[in-house]
C-alpha cells in the first residue's frame, strides 16, 4: 500500500505544479480539495506558491460570487491579510446577497468566517447566509445538499477537525462528478496509512496507561486515554509528529489527573502541600503528603521527567519547559481551590474569563505543542505565547466558555446565556484569525493554534465528550478502526 501510495503522491504532485496555469477557479478547487481531504500537508511548498501568486494577482474572483469567496477564505486562511470589501459588490442596497446556489451560499458562509473585529461587512453576511440557509433546510433539497447545509450551520470550515473532516469529505468528494479521481484515490492511500500510524501510537498509549493503573491509584479519576489522544490528534495530526502527540497526550492527561484531584479529591490543606511538593520537584518530597497522593506524585515528575530527557535527546532547546508548563497547571488549579475556599463569585462573564483563562491549560497545551514540533519553534515564539497573544486568549476563552455553556447561567436565563457566550466565542475566533493574518511567527506555529480551537470546539460543541466519551465513540472508530 505505501509503494502505491508514494507512486500516486507525485501523480498529485504534478497536478498541483500544473495547476500553475490552470484558470483561478480550478486552482483554488484543487487546493481547498487537498486540504479537505487532509493531505495538504504533501505539498506545502507547492500550495504556498500557488496561493503566493494568487495574492499577487490581485484577481480577486472578478465578479464571480464562488470564486472570490473561496480565493478568500483560503487566503486568509494561509495568513494572507485580503480586504473584505471584495464583497461589496455582490451585496444589493440592502446589504443582501441575491444568490440561490447552496454550495455559493456555503462558500461564502465559510469565507465571512474568516473576520477579525470590527469587519461590518462579514458580519453582516453571516448573519444574512445563516438565515438563508436555515431557511434552505425547509425547502426540498437534494439530500447531499441538506447535508452540507446542516454540517456548514453546525461548524464552519475553519473551525472543523481536519482529521475528522477528512473522513467525512472522502466521502462527499467520491460523489462529486468534478472529482480528480487520482487526488481521491492517494487521500484514501494516505488516510488509511496515516490510520495506522496512529492505531500504533494508541495501542503504546494503552501500555503505558495500563501499566501507570498498575502502579498508582487512579480510581478518583475517569479513563480518558482514548479521548485526550484523540484531542492531540487533532491537534497535530501529521504523521511525523508521532512523539509530539505521545508526548501532548501523556502530560495533558496528567494536567486532567491534577484537575480531578485539585478540584474533588484533596482538601484544600492536603492540596497546599501537594503543591509546595510540586514546587520542590523532588520525589524526596513525596513523604511530606498524604500517603494515597505519594505514589501519583512520583509518576507526575517521572513521566515529566522523562520527557524532558527524551526532548534534549532530539536537541529540543525548550525541553525543560515541558515540566514547567505541568507545575504551572498545578499553581493554577491551585489558586481555584483559593478562590472556592473563599466562596469567591466573579461579577460577571468577563471577570470570569480573566480569573479561569489560565486553569483551562489551553496556554499550556499550545506551549506545549511548540515545543514538540522542534526547530521551527523559537525562543522569542515560546515567550510570545507566554504572554497570552490574541490566539492563545482566543484559545483558553473557548475552551473555557465551551465547557461551561450549558452549566452557567450568569444571572440570566438559560438560552440568553448561551447566546450571550457563543458570541463570546465567535470573538474568540476573530481573534485566533487576527493573529494569523498579523503573521508575527512561523505560519506553521499559527496554524497549530488554530487546530487547538478546533478541537476544543468538537470536543465541547454538544456535550462535554471527556464527560461523556459514549458520544465520541463513532468519530473515534473512523478514525483509528474503518479503512476508507
Amino acid at each position: 500500500m505505501k509503494e502505491k501510495a508514494q507512486a500516486k503522491k507525485e501523480e498529485v504532485r504534478r497536478i498541483v505544479l500544473d495547476a500553475a496555469t490552470f484558470d483561478l477557479e480550478r486552482k483554488l478547487d484543487i487546493v481547498d480539495a487537498l486540504q479537505r481531504l487532509g493531505v495538504d500537508y504533501h505539498y506545502q511548498e507547492e500550495i504556498d506558491e500557488l496561493l503566493r501568486a494568487v495574492y499577487n494577482d490581485k484577481d480577486g474572483g472578478s465578479d464571480d460570487l464562488y470564486v472570490t469567496s473561496l480565493r478568500f477564505y483560503l487566503l486568509r486562511k494561509h495568513g494572507y491579510a485580503v480586504v473584505s470589501d471584495v464583497f461589496e459588490k455582490f451585496r444589493d442596497e440592502q446589504g443582501n446577497i441575491s444568490s440561490d446556489d447552496v454550495n455559493i451560499l456555503i462558500t461564502l458562509y465559510d469565507a465571512a468566517h474568516m473576520r477579525t473585529r470590527g469587519e461590518d461587512v462579514l458580519d453582516n453576511i453571516v448573519t444574512f447566509i445563516k438565515s438563508r440557509l436555515q431557511s434552505l433546510l425547509k425547502t426540498n433539497l437534494e439530500p447531499g445538499l441538506v447535508e452540507e447545509v446542516r454540517v456548514t450551520l453546525e461548524t464552519t470550515r475553519i473551525r472543523r477537525v481536519q482529521r475528522v473532516e477528512a473522513r467525512r469529505f472522502i466521502s462527499v468528494y467520491e460523489k462529486n462528478v468534478a472529482r480528480d479521481n487520482t487526488i481521491l484515490e492517494f487521500a484514501k492511500l494516505d488516510y488509511n496509512i496515516v490510520q495506522v500510524v496512529y492505531c500504533k501510537e494508541s495501542k503504546d498509549l494503552s501500555i503505558w496507561w495500563k501499566d501507570l493503573r498498575s502502579q498508582v491509584d487512579l480510581s478518583f479519576s475517569r479513563d480518558r486515554l482514548v479521548e485526550m489522544y484523540f484531542w492531540m490528534t487533532g491537534i497535530v495530526f501529521e504523521p511525523f509528529y508521532s512523539y509530539s502527540r505521545i508526548m501532548l497526550t501523556k502530560l495533558v492527561l496528567y494536567m486532567a489527573l491534577l484537575d480531578d484531584i485539585y478540584d474533588n479529591y484533596s482538601s484544600t490543606e492536603e492540596s497546599n502541600i501537594f503543591t509546595t511538593a510540586l514546587e520542590r520537584w523532588d520525589e524526596k518530597a513525596a513523604e511530606h503528603i498524604p500517603a494515597y497522593l505519594r505514589a501519583f506524585y512520583k509518576s507526575v515528575l517521572r513521566t515529566a521527567d522523562d520527557v524532558v530527557v527524551e526532548l534534549k535527546k532530539q536537541n529540543n532547546m525548550h525541553a525543560e519547559l515541558a515540566s514547567e508548563m505541568v507545575l504551572h497547571i498545578a499553581k493554577c488549579y491551585h489558586a481555584e481551590v483559593k478562590w472556592r475556599d473563599e466562596r469567591y463569585v466573579p461579577a460577571d462573564v468577563n471577570e470570569h474569563l480573566k480569573l479561569s483563562m489560565e486553569s483551562i491549560a489551553g496556554m499550556q497545551t499550545l506551549v506545549l505543542t511548540f515545543i514538540s514540533l522542534g526547530d521551527v519553534t523559537t525562543r522569542e515564539a515560546i515567550e510570545w505565547v507566554l504572554t497570552y497573544p490574541k490566539i492563545v486568549k482566543g484559545i483558553t476563552v473557548m475552551a473555557r466558555v465551551l465547557n461551561d455553556i450549558m452549566s452557567h447561567e450568569y444571572g440570566v436565563t438559560v438560552e440568553e446565556a448561551i447566546e450571550k457566550l457563543k458570541g463570546i466565542v465567535d470573538e474568540a475566533w476573530m481573534d485566533v484569525v487576527q493573529d494569523c493574518l498579523d503573521q508575527k511567527y512561523p505560519m506553521e506555529l499559527l496554524k497549530k493554534g488554530i487546530s487547538t480551537g478546533q478541537s476544543i470546539d468538537f470536543i465541547y460543541k454538544r456535550e462535554d465528550l471527556f464527560t461523556l466519551p459514549y458520544n465520541l465513540k463513532g468519530t473515534l472508530t473512523s478514525l483509528y478502526a474503518e479503512f476508507v
